[in-house]
């Protein structure tokens, strides 16, 4: 670490066993304590420095002591070891300190636009305008480093155990088919755009055409769909193609690949991950990324409540795809308020359009509900067996259409989770990691604007189940895909495919099936006409990854420069506008709003 530089040593590298020696530190002033020392911090640790007092040394002392907090210092001096009763064993470096001999302010600071403590609240806007200020903070320093760490590890897992050959593939190419939608960038010939690709996808599938056999790359990504808490405009992904492959082989080698490169601090993970079809997902999850960390998943009761006479039971059952389900939520009497209740109601009326109706388990062991007056005592106790009720559970009750209910429920599920953890009822560690595969998913999916016309689930180039392949001709509706979606604690972290590699099929899928203009992907179509290897693949979403192992709230936290929640780049004031001379090349003219126009005259 001290390599190549003046300093001897870092700020968190002294101990006792450097007593006596003389040593040269680099590093901000943390904070300053009546004019007798200071603590100096860098990138590793904090260090006291014992300010002098004697005259000798006056004009080291007057340096010192007058240096604004957060102004970059040279410090050459003795370690000493504490006073006994002032050591500090809450700090590495507790049990010494350094005498200043010698001082230099190689850069002082203005007045701070915030506090550089990680427990000083700043607004997130303010963090991301002085990004530079806020990466000095402990939790972003360590977040950086951790994610070079396992990002390094990967290298050495992919590239020196399996032979893995890491390749750059372009930023700027054309707009793919589906999917998000992507960055435009002008070009000089008149009309014609660049896309930047939401992932490196054709360009690895060519790899394998290519005879590469085996790809990955740390690969920056494009999305223009604005930001969420885990979403940004551009992202990193770990992305992994490899030839002759099947879907165990992609999910081994990803097992493997993060066990490799798990931080030792967060404990170990255990492989084989569990195993789940989109469908079991869905039916007791509500969701094609389930939280496994803990319980309160979705019962069906169709069956109990078939032969009872309550109409609205009776008219969701009398459609096809009609379910009456349920998830019981353990302790919620004494955990969740009315008003609680209340808003899980709304919120499945206002997302997804679904009643609920509450269940009570008394101490008595009786039920409180509009439910009852409908059921026997019997039936009362049956319905309590079945779904697992205890004194003081409430459960909540959906009707209707399958999707809809479980969807519903599966969103209380998570807000429910949300309430009783906030009342002080821990259900989801974030010390622990549970990690699951979910897979079969449905190759292609109605869509929104026009449920008669199909479009992928994922993405085109998704190669049919084998089990499926001939209903892709006669009912595509019916066919599952050979994508994988790896899920940790809820999140979605990775996602791949074994990939179409018979231009035929290709065509098929992308002409008759999605109605797409294949003329656009005529380069892709070619190439898997001159031999191409059966191939698959996954990327990893790093940000996403790296926030979960750190427990961060956000993506934001352990990207160095990310954009805001609306896309901007609050540090730089981008995007920003440009003058018309210089779009000229590109033959753009820019048709202002009205409003617009007024206020750029002003």
């Amino acid at each position: 670490l001290n390599s190549f530089i003046a300093r001897t040593n870092t700020c968190g590298e002294l101990r006792s066993a450097h007593v006596g020696q003389e040593v040269t530190l680099y590093g901000w002033i943390q904070y300053q304590r009546q004019d007798q020392f200071l603590v100096l911090r860098d990138f590793q640790g904090l260090t006291q420095i014992l300010i002098p007092q004697d005259e000798a040394r006056s004009h080291v002392k007057k340096l010192l002591s007058k240096a604004p907090v957060e102004s970059v210092v040279r410090v050459t001096g003795i370690v000493c070891p504490r006073p006994p009763g002032q050591e500090n064993p809450k700090m590495p470096t507790g049990d010494i300190e350094v005498k200043a001999e010698t001082a230099e302010i190689l850069n002082s600071c203005k007045k701070l636009p915030f506090e550089i403590k990680d427990f000083v609240k700043k607004s997130e806007a303010l963090r991301m305008q002085y990004r530079y200020l806020d990466m000095r903070s402990f939790q972003l320093q360590y977040n950086l480093r951790l994610r070079s760490q396992i990002v390094m590890r990967m290298r050495e897992y992919l590239c020196n155990l399996h032979g893995f050959v890491d390749v750059e593939t372009p930023t700027l190419f054309k707009r793919t088919p589906g999917g998000a939608k992507e960055f435009l960038v002008p070009s000089r010939e008149a009309g014609k755009f660049y896309s930047l690709p939401q992932s490196p996808q054709q360009f690895k599938q060519l790899l394998m055409v290519g005879g590469l056999d085996r790809y990955f790359q740390v690969a920056r990504c494009y999305r223009d769909e604005g930001s969420r808490p885990d979403r940004q405009p551009e992202f990193t992904q770990v992305d992994i193609e490899m030839s002759f492959v099947d879907q165990a082989g992609i999910q081994r080698l990803i097992e493997g690949l993060l066990q490799y490169s798990w931080p030792e601090e967060r404990g170990s993970i255990v492989t084989p991950f569990p195993s789940m079809t989109y469908k079991e997902a869905l039916a007791d999850y509500g969701t094609d990324k389930p939280d496994t960390r803990f319980g309160m998943k979705i019962v069906d009761i169709s069956d109990f409540l078939r032969s009872s006479d309550i109409q609205f039971v009776q008219n969701a059952l009398s459609y096809p795809r009609g379910t009456v389900k349920a998830i019981c939520i353990p302790q919620g009497v004494r955990y969740l308020k009315n008003k609680d209740l209340e808003s899980l109601k709304a919120s499945a009326k206002s997302q997804f359009n679904q009643e609920i109706m509450e269940i009570i388990c008394r101490p008595d062991g009786s039920l409180k509900s509009l439910l009852t007056k409908f059921l026997g005592e019997e039936q009362q106790s049956e319905l309590i067996r079945v779904l697992n009720m205890q004194e003081d559970d409430v459960a909540l009750l959906a009707a209707g259409e399958h999707k809809r209910v479980c969807s519903a429920l599966g969103s209380l599920r998570l807000e429910s989770a949300d309430l009783l953890e906030a009342a002080g009822l821990v259900l989801r560690d974030p010390r622990t990691f549970h990690f699951l595969w979910v897979v079969d998913f449905p190759l292609f999916l109605p869509k929104e604007e026009n449920p008669t016309e199909l479009e992928s689930a994922h993405h085109p180039f998704t190669a049919p189940h084998p089990s499926d392949a001939s209903l892709l001709y006669s009912d595509p509706t019916k066919v599952r895909s050979q994508h994988y979606d790896l899920v940790l604690n809820g999140s979605e972290v990775g996602g791949g495919s074994i990939r179409i590699h018979s231009a035929e099929q290709q065509r098929f899928v992308l002409e008759k099936v999605l109605k797409e203009d294949s003329e656009v992907l005529s380069h892709l179509l070619e190439a898997l006409e001159f031999g191409a290897p059966p191939h698959g693949g996954i990327a990893l979403g790093l940000d996403r990854l790296i926030s979960l192992v750190v427990d961060a709230p956000s993506i934001r936290d352990v990207i160095a420069f990310p954009k805001s929640f609306r896309g901007r780049d609050l540090m730089g004031n981008a995007p920003d506008y440009v003058a018309p001379e210089e779009l000229e090349p590109y033959h753009i003219q820019v048709s202002w709003p009205l409003e617009e126009k007024e206020a750029k005259k002003n």
